[in-house]
């Protein structure tokens, strides 16, 4: 895929040919004035991959300890090239430093910073078959110089880096509207229990709204009910393993909470769905009208939190619990899953624009 102005064989090449490599370093740690007071960008892994456009840094340095390491131009392009997060890519948005994990490149004056950020994320996949099978996997400055690629003029260069570049900011977007409403979503949830708290007290146990006994999988039909087939949960922060086409072993369209056994977490779900984990436990509702509220209400009380963790799910029965109106409890229900559709728009919006991405740089690079 191709501007139509443009022909010819793009130009074999290394990473190294798109500009200077530099390897990050860290401040010494003992000496508190590299990092107190910090104002200037240092990237570690932990702050690459999420977004393209790296504007700030967990961990920040003082003038002083910025000093003591190897400073980046903005638009240098960033690489994680040790560890298990290794291949996640990043752009420097103003003058930084990194850690000794990632290599940066600052690219000359014959590439364009935009398509050599987008040339190597799509690359990566390549790069890690050949990496050696080691408990840290790693890829050395000089290694990483040596890595192949291959490049069209500049003027195609600029060209595909601002295209793409447009769509990663499309997605940097949405991101933030996400960002925004898990916010919002938390900031209502807090403040209307808390009211709900102080006005009501405990005044019921979960037990007495979600029953602890297992429900039975059955064997179902009809599987069309997403396009991707049905829903595998494991435990794990996002739940979802993958999706499958199986017919048994189906737990019935929603109507339920499940429980990752071992840190507490839970998802509120709404649609049929296997289980791939005996640490994944089911709560129903003895009341289906309190089962979004009951949900929120785990939410506020935040199970996963370090005081529960490696609890079990059995040992909430006893947790205490506001149980208000009916009508109290119909408009908080009401309210979140609102809330809930909104955030789920989002999300799947976000999702097709990184599919567009994925897409295009498939069919742009070589």
């Amino acid at each position: 895929m191709r501007f139509p102005e443009f022909q010819g064989e793009w130009e074999k090449c290394k990473l190294g040919d798109y500009g200077k490599v530099v390897t990050g370093n860290t401040p010494p740690t003992k000496d508190i004035e590299n990092y107190e007071n910090g104002t200037y960008l240092w990237a570690s892994p932990a702050d690459l991959g999420r977004i393209k456009s790296i504007s700030e840094t967990k961990i920040m340095l003082s003038a002083k300890g910025f000093s003591t390491t190897r400073a980046l131009p903005k638009g240098s392009v960033l690489i994680t090239c040790i560890g298990s997060t290794i291949g996640k890519t990043g752009m420097a948005t103003k003058e930084m430093s990194t850690n000794q994990q990632i290599n940066s490149i600052v690219v000359n004056d014959n590439n364009d910073n935009e398509f050599v950020y987008y040339a190597i994320q799509s690359a990566f996949p390549r790069y890690l078959s050949s990496i050696a099978v080691q408990a840290v996997p790693i890829i050395s400055k000089s290694s990483f110089e040596l890595l192949p690629n291959q490049r069209p003029c500049l003027q195609e260069q600029k060209k595909i880096g601002k295209f793409l570049s447009l769509l990663d900011e499309r997605i940097a977007t949405q991101s933030k509207v996400i960002d925004k409403l898990q916010s919002l979503i938390k900031g209502i949830r807090n403040d209307m229990f808390g009211k709900l708290r102080k006005s009501i007290g405990f005044n019921a146990m979960i037990s007495d709204v979600l029953c602890y006994e297992q429900p039975q999988p059955y064997i179902v039909e009809n599987t069309e009910y997403t396009a991707e087939g049905i829903p595998v949960l494991t435990a794990n922060k996002a739940f979802v393993l993958g999706y499958t086409s199986e017919t048994n072993g189906i737990y019935d369209k929603g109507d339920c909470i499940i429980f990752d056994d071992f840190t507490l977490d839970c998802k509120y779900v709404d649609f049929p769905f296997k289980v791939k984990s005996s640490a994944i436990k089911i709560l129903t509702a003895k009341n289906k009208e309190l089962l979004r509220y009951t949900f929120e209400f785990l939410k506020y009380l935040d199970l996963s939190t370090e005081e529960h963790k490696r609890h079990y799910i059995a040992e909430t029965q006893n947790q205490e619990f506001i149980l208000p109106t009916e009508q109290i409890v119909k408009t908080i229900a009401h309210i979140f899953s609102t809330l809930s559709v909104r955030m789920e728009t989002a999300v799947k919006q976000r999702n097709v624009f990184e599919k567009q991405k994925q897409y295009l740089l498939r069919q742009i690079f070589i």
